[in-house]
Formats: C-alpha cells, structure tokens, sequence
C-alpha cells in the first residue's frame, strides 16, 4: 500500500460492525498469544461487541479515527478525556485510548499518519497534551511512541478479564500543526 491512498476520517456509529471485528481481531493478534484464553473472552465480551462500539462511537466526549486503505480498515485510535494516572502531571491531558494498525500495514507509514491526524483531533479539542498506557511486554508499541516523542512517566494496572498486568503510562506535547 502506498500511503498516499490512505484516508482517515473520524468514524460513526454506522462503523460500529466493522471497528468491533477489526478492533476485536488486532487485539487478538496483539495480545491473544500471551493471555489465557478465557481471560481473553472475559475482556473482548467487555470491550469489543457492536452495541459497546456503537456506544463509543456516538459519544461525543470520544474521538475515534479511522484509516483505510480504499475501502479496507488498516487502523484505528481513539482519544478521550479519561483522568489519567497520577504519574500524568498535565491537567487536561487527553488519553489514547486505542491505537492500533493491523499487521499487514506495519512498517508502511501508517502509524505515523495516524499519529499526526491524533495530534491535529488533540489540537482542535484544545488538549495540550496526550497519554497512553502500553503493556510493559509490548518493545514494539513501546519502540514507536518513544520515536513518537512520548516519554515513559510510570506504570498502571490493566487487566485483561481478572488477570492483573503492568502497563506503562507515555506522555507527550500536542505536536503544533505543520506549516503547509
């Protein structure tokens, strides 16, 4: 894929279908390997259905973006005001909620793409700074927010159905718009 037939636009509810099998499916593929199965099914029941991501897309507090390669979902965020752990020093700061890009698009430049449209949604919410989590096991997500600019601040629990981990929560500057 080249990234110039990239688009990314903010989703609907009318997306609600296709983002809760992509988004059920990356975490799958992500996180699937290294959780027991039945605490996965715990989580995804939980996070991932239709009627749950119908409910997030329609919230008006939740940014959801959407990548697409024609008419093929590459990747997902999401952002939203969440207060943040308390390693985030920033009031206001907006979370990432979600930010993932499906495996056959890795290294294609889309994660980049979707960064920078996360910073312009940031920018026009008139956030000033972002946070993530990320789990302590994952070099890779890990990798591209330090290359992203996010700087490790601290850990957080996530569970994934009972199942405590460890995540570390990523801080970075909403990046200024670039000069065109």
């Amino acid at each position: 894929m080249n990234t110039s037939s990239l688009t990314i636009r903010r989703g609907t509810v009318a997306d609600a279908a296709a983002l809760a099998a992509f988004a059920e499916r990356t975490f799958v593929e992500t996180f699937g390997p290294d959780n027991r199965p039945e605490d996965m099914q715990v989580h995804l029941a939980a996070t991932y259905g239709v009627e749950k991501q119908a409910q997030e897309l329609a919230d008006t507090s939740t940014v959801t973006l959407l990548a697409f390669d024609g008419e093929t979902l590459v990747a997902y965020a999401q952002i939203r005001r969440e207060p943040p752990p308390e390693c985030v020093a920033h009031e206001g700061a907006l979370q990432i909620r979600r930010f993932y890009v499906d495996r056959s698009a890795h290294g294609r430049g889309i994660a980049q793409r979707l960064m920078a449209s996360v910073h312009e949604a940031a920018r026009d919410i008139g956030a000033k700074q972002l946070w993530l989590t990320v789990w302590e096991h994952n070099p890779r997500a890990m990798a591209f927010y330090r290359k992203a600019d996010f700087v490790d601040v601290g850990s957080t629990d996530f569970f994934v159905g009972p199942d405590r981990q460890t995540d570390r929560v990523f801080v970075c500057d909403v990046q200024p718009a670039a000069i065109r």
